[in-house]
């Protein structure tokens, strides 16, 4: 199958490697033409075969919306878009309706994995038609982790990246959850030595995951995380997240309690935050900002 690419930063240059060794074409596009394949979205429309599949691994809001606006004036009846990236799912909804008056069919999908995709695969919450997922479906299976798992139709337009946006939602508590758990185990005088406390953790306990993982993995790499600031960023989505329940009136006191504790982090150097920022740059090479 051949797929056109927009995007190849650390996802999307890893994305298309892994589509590529499961004998796929991709022909890639992005700003920075040392990791091209093509100079420009009409060039890459231009050598892909109809009906075409262009998947969009682009920042969400103006980014992607400039690259839908650019490819509906490029692509014919029956292509597809996928939006690979991070969009609200309302954005989904709108940008199916304007494809959809070209005849153009649209996918949104959430993509899980970061820097470790390339190897583990992705797992993937993607939302449509089921006519559209089909003609993409062999994407998604290059894409997803070996197994019977790791990818969903998830339901219609704009139910995968409403799914992921809960899935950040999650993994904003669970890694609040491991970084309070060991500010206090440093803080205290008795535990003389956390980093291995952790680690035994790893093995037969109920809190055990990948998280705890790249967490032991940190420390390993800067025992007290001494080398960091204590200050994490959000991507949007737990905000998003946090939206979503109160229009929705469900609780989620763990999750909204996670993203403020993000935003304490930029009034002061938190040993949480240190944690956190650590995580996050494990698991998806987010930048972290070391003391000065």
């Amino acid at each position: 199958m051949e797929i056109g690419l927009v995007g190849l930063g650390k996802m999307g240059g890893n994305m298309r490697e892994r589509i590529r060794r499961a004998g796929h074409t991709v022909i890639g596009y992005d700003r920075n033409p040392d990791v091209a394949d093509v100079h420009s979205l009409e060039e890459l429309v231009g050598k892909l075969k109809g009906p075409r599949v262009v998947w969009v691994m682009v920042p969400a809001g103006a980014a992607t919306q400039s690259t839908i606006d650019e490819l509906s004036e490029l692509l014919s009846t029956g292509d597809i878009v996928v939006d690979g990236g991070n969009s609200r799912w309302t954005d989904d909804e709108k940008h199916a309706v304007e494809l959809g008056i070209k005849g153009i069919g649209f996918v949104d999908c959430g993509v899980s994995g970061g820097v470790w995709g390339l190897e583990n695969g992705y797992a993937l919450m993607y939302g449509g038609d089921a006519e559209n997922v089909a003609k993409v479906q062999p994407i998604f299976d290059a894409l997803k982790p070996e197994g019977d798992f790791g990818s969903v139709h998830a339901g219609k337009v704009g139910a995968g990246h409403f799914a992921k946006m809960v899935h950040n939602g999650i993994e904003y508590a669970m890694m609040q959850a491991y970084a309070e758990g060991w500010e206090l185990l440093e803080k205290v005088d008795s535990v003389t030595d956390v980093r291995e406390v952790f680690r035994s953790w790893q093995e037969g306990t109920v809190i055990r995951s990948w998280l705890l993982d790249l967490a032991v993995n940190a420390l390993d790499d800067d025992e007290h995380l001494d080398k960091l600031r204590g200050f994490a960023a959000d991507s949007g989505e737990g905000r998003w997240t946090v939206e979503a329940a109160i229009d929705n009136s469900v609780p989620l006191p763990a999750i909204t309690a996670s993203l403020f504790a993000r935003f304490a982090s930029r009034q002061d150097d938190s040993p949480q935050m240190k944690m956190i920022a650590a995580l996050r740059n494990q698991f998806g090479g987010h930048a972290v900002e070391n003391k000065k």
